[in-house]
């Protein structure tokens, strides 16, 4: 069984890609990528993971309801800022799953148990 991942954040994004997290396996789900496996790194109130093109995708819980969303390239190095995508709000109707603020850019998590 799996275990749906509704408010998650990752606390440093920028600094290292993901120090100190634990990995969980899942099945992502990210615009542009359709659905595929994942190890996600869960860290404090974040998440990351790996996108199948080879870049890092981080999500960033700033309020109840709200987060940012990243893309750090497969080559970055320390210092280097990740592509922000911007607000992200949880989707009506389908936990785990978080929209942009124009519904453009959309991703879904579950985490096996």
């Amino acid at each position: 069984m799996g275990r749906i991942l509704g408010a998650v954040a990752f606390g440093v994004i920028v600094a290292g890609l993901v120090g100190g997290a634990v990995a969980a396996p899942g099945q992502c789900e990210v615009s542009g990528f359709g659905s595929f496996d994942c190890d996600v790194a869960l860290d404090g109130d974040g998440l990351t993971f790996a996108l199948p093109d080879g870049q890092t995708f981080a999500f960033a819980l700033v309020e109840d309801n709200e987060g940012l969303g990243y893309l750090i390239a497969p080559d970055a190095q320390p210092g280097q800022r990740p592509d922000e995508l911007g607000t992200f709000a949880p989707v009506d109707g389908e936990p785990g799953c978080w929209a942009g603020e124009r519904d453009v850019e959309r991703f879904c998590v579950l985490v096996e148990q």
